[in-house]
């Protein structure tokens, strides 16, 4: 997800999954799955449904996400 073809979005946790996963929102109504990578779980392990986080996706699949940052 690396490079000029990844884009920034702000979305809201609806739901925490299994395995630092977690289900979200946009702003315009889609959900998605969004995961965390590497280390950064540690960071993400109080996050709760109604947070708001910033989002990194792709146009090649834009049913999943990476989580950057809690906002």
């Amino acid at each position: 997800m690396a490079g000029e073809k990844a884009f920034r979005v702000e979305g809201n946790v609806i739901e925490a999954l299994p395995n630092g996963t977690f289900l979200t929102e946009l702003s315009n109504g889609h959900r998605l799955t969004a995961f965390v990578a590497g280390r950064e779980k540690f960071n993400f392990a109080g996050l709760k449904a109604g947070d708001k986080v910033t989002l990194q996706l792709t146009s090649y699949d834009l049913s999943v996400g990476r989580l950057l940052v809690e906002t």
